[in-house]
């Protein structure tokens, strides 16, 4: 079996959706005569294939020969490429851009001058409507190249106004560029770290941060500059922890695509992540009724007119829809809601995320285990958080490795499996010890955790659970040990046990507080 072969190919066409499926064989057979039923041949044969077997294919039709496979399928992949080219060209502006810009050279070569200069023209329109920047500076050389080989009375102020143009278009980018590396690296540390834990990281951060980012006057930046910059922003505030501060700059994001609709489907990832940012913040922040408008927003793009749902898209607003559906259980403390929903979709939403990246992989388990939790289903949040704990990756978010942890420990607890609390309690304290991140939360969890044993009276054990929470209440307000509450919302559960009531009852009646009560002054 051809097993370990590339199946580039076969993941390519497994993408294809039936119209494109159908415009790749129009367009192969029409230029490429006697090898286009070869193509078609061989691309069906693929298609059929639920898992990539080059010895069946050989075997299946004796047209396709072992020893021309190889360049066969070189060939066809570079085919559907073109022809997905040429499906997408009048629905992405910058593929339009493209072929306007490649038009004017095959113009040039010719030396049709003002032939390509019109060309030309239609694709600086084109690119500024879409603020294509680099676009823009293809067309500003090829705009060059005619000035050069061209004698006209207005030469000298054509020359100088592109000059200019491309001066401006340099600079713009070099912003973007430097906005974006920043982002690049700030996202890198998030990913091995989460937020913030400490002073120490708070001060390395910042003075980085504030090193690196170059002087700018916001309101003399172009849509693409302002974009990358609050993009830039954003993270680097929730990094530190200012959800507020964050709140403002995803509001200035995304109120950039309210300003120019039109730019939605050219920048729609950028739209899609900036929606994403501001539900966050939001929900950091408890602001209920925007966090619905917002997450309203979001479910609806796929109903935008001329939107294109590629795969790259429709994956993240699954990622994105589902994980804020779950922020709104949350808020709400709708736990068994969340969770007859989670079961409801259950199959669909693992096939989904086994196609996530590891990072969102992680986001997402730790999401279903917090449902759970709500949910008092203990061993359902076990078996999620083994999905964590299990995984050889733990250097990939090191802050919900640790929390994982931490809620696996209580699940415990609650299920009464105190014969492997011991065994767990020094694994954890091990590891956080190993990961630097033992704070004064991990150790009154674990100590309280420690003092438990199946003798003690029920008065005694109250009297543990009221200890914990005074010790944890006033770490909320402490800038570096209030990270944990963000992760698990201990506090609700300490006074569950202690009101022996559901935790979905305590947090309701803090939404109704927190949110509605507000509402209502």
């Amino acid at each position: 079996m051809a097993k370990g072969k590339s199946d580039s190919l076969f993941k390519l066409i497994k993408s294809l959706k039936k119209s494109e499926k159908r415009y790749f064989k129009l367009f192969v057979t029409q230029i490429e005569s006697g090898k286009g039923k070869k193509f078609i041949r061989l691309f069906d044969l693929i298609d059929k294939q639920s898992d990539f077997d080059e010895d069946k294919i050989i075997a299946k039709d004796s047209i396709i020969k072992a020893d021309q496979l190889s360049n066969l399928k070189a060939h066809l992949y570079k085919r559907i490429l073109q022809s997905l080219r040429q499906y997408n060209v009048t629905k992405v502006l910058d593929i339009e851009t493209r072929e306007l810009i490649d038009y004017s050279e095959i113009l040039f070569n010719r030396c049709l001058y003002d032939q390509c200069l019109k060309v030309l023209q239609k694709a600086k329109k084109r690119a500024r409507k879409n603020d294509n920047l680099e676009l823009l500076l293809e067309i500003y050389k090829w705009e060059k190249l005619v000035i050069n080989n061209t004698v006209g009375p207005d030469n000298q102020n054509r020359a100088n106004k592109i000059v200019a143009e491309v001066q401006d278009a340099n600079n713009r980018i070099n912003n973007i560029n430097t906005f974006t590396n920043l982002a690049v690296k700030l996202n890198s540390f998030y990913l091995k770290l989460g937020f913030i834990r400490n002073k120490k990281d708070y001060d390395k951060i910042k003075n980085f941060f504030n090193a690196s980012l170059p002087y700018y006057e916001e309101d003399q930046l172009s849509f693409n500059e302002k974009l990358h910059l609050y993009d830039l922003m954003v993270s680097y505030c929730f990094f530190i922890q200012d959800f507020e501060k964050g709140y403002g700059y995803a509001k200035k994001w995304v109120g950039l695509f309210e300003g120019s609709k039109d730019l939605i489907s050219a920048r729609l990832e950028m739209y899609i992540k900036g929606l994403n940012s501001l539900l966050i913040a939001q929900h950091k922040l408890w602001r209920y009724n925007e966090f619905v408008e917002s997450h309203r927003t979001l479910r609806n793009i796929k109903n935008i007119p001329g939107i294109e749902l590629n795969e790259n898209i429709q994956l993240k607003l699954f990622k994105y829809n589902y994980v804020h559906e779950f922020n709104r259980y949350f808020m709400l403390g709708e736990f068994a809601q969340g969770v007859a929903r989670f079961n409801k979709f259950k199959t669909n939403l693992e096939v989904y995320i086994n196609r996530l990246d590891e990072h969102s992989k992680l986001i997402m388990f730790y999401k279903i285990a917090c449902l759970y939790f709500g949910n008092a289903d203990h061993r359902m949040v076990i078996s999620w958080l083994n999905k964590i704990i299990n995984t050889s990756d733990i250097d990939l978010r090191e802050d919900i490795h640790c929390f994982a942890r931490i809620v696996n420990l209580v699940s415990h607890y609650e299920l009464g499996n105190t014969d492997v609390i011991e065994y767990y309690i020094k694994s954890t304290y091990r590891f956080l010890l190993k990961k630097d991140d033992l704070h004064l939360y991990q150790k009154y969890i674990l100590n309280f955790l420690k003092r438990l044993n199946k003798e003690m009276t029920e008065e005694k054990l109250l009297e543990q659970f009221k200890n914990l929470r005074d010790q944890l209440l006033p770490l909320t307000s402490n800038r570096f040990e209030k990270r944990p509450f963000i992760y698990f919302d201990i506090i609700s559960w300490l006074e569950s046990k202690i009101q022996k009531r559901p935790i979905q009852e305590i947090v309701r009646e803090k939404a109704n507080v927190v949110i509605f009560g507000k509402n209502a002054a």
